[in-house]
């Protein structure tokens, strides 16, 4: 049975290959984007609710109820902020939005994208890592269905149009490091495959580290 997603950061690099990876794959039949400004991309799957406040949704919240899953793929990096403002438009944000869904699909799948590294003691000496890791530990107490989804180096989707520099100028690196370490690097298309799969049949671990997404990718 094809599911309805919800999609965060459908500008940025993940979340447009994930749109992507979902309005081209027959497990799912409608994809809502939520996002500031739109992504560029039309498709009979596709609608794209635009949206300035993320930290208030009571505009839009009627649109929100009955979707499966949501995947969560906005966030800023952390270089030069404090942990102040980095929790403020990183958790704060996140947890508004999983909060506001939870209400209106209280059974729905919800998979944050997070990161290598991030540490849910939340007690280390990386801040980025404590926050990441209070966000998956309080999405784990929200939704019975959460996953957080640690990618580490990731190959973009041909023709998407939100690209970071860093990947186009130091893509060729990318064969290299998967044939060095598989556990390394996955393409965003895994990534995307992995997060549906996910979402369609579950999977035995809520931690997905990148050996587990190349691996649910296959499904």
């Amino acid at each position: 049975m094809a599911i309805k997603v919800i999609i965060t950061g459908s500008t940025g690099m993940v979340g447009e290959g994930v749109m992507m990876e979902c309005l081209a794959n027959n497990q799912v039949s409608e994809v809502l984007t939520i996002s500031r400004k739109p992504s560029g991309h039309s498709h009979p799957k596709l609608k794209e609710i635009i949206h300035a406040d993320f930290y208030d949704l009571s505009a839009i919240e009627e649109q929100l109820g009955g979707y499966d899953a949501c995947l969560f793929c906005l966030g800023v990096s952390s270089v030069g902020m404090n942990e102040a403002d980095y929790t403020k438009v990183t958790y704060d944000l996140t947890m508004h939005v999983a909060q506001t869904l939870a209400r209106h699909n209280p059974n729905m799948t919800f998979e944050y994208i997070s990161g290598a590294g991030t540490d849910t003691s939340e007690q280390g000496r990386l801040m980025w890592a404590r926050v990441k890791g209070k966000i998956e530990n309080d999405l784990a107490k929200l939704f019975a269905n959460a996953y957080a989804v640690r990618p580490g180096i990731m190959k973009p989707t041909k023709g998407q149009k939100h690209v970071l520099s860093a990947y186009k100028y130091f893509g060729w690196l990318y064969p290299i490091i998967r044939a060095l370490s598989s556990n390394a690097a996955c393409t965003i298309q895994e990534l995307a495959k992995a997060m549906i799969n996910a979402a369609t049949k579950g999977y035995e671990k809520h931690i997905l580290e990148v050996k587990d997404i190349i691996e649910l990718s296959r499904r």
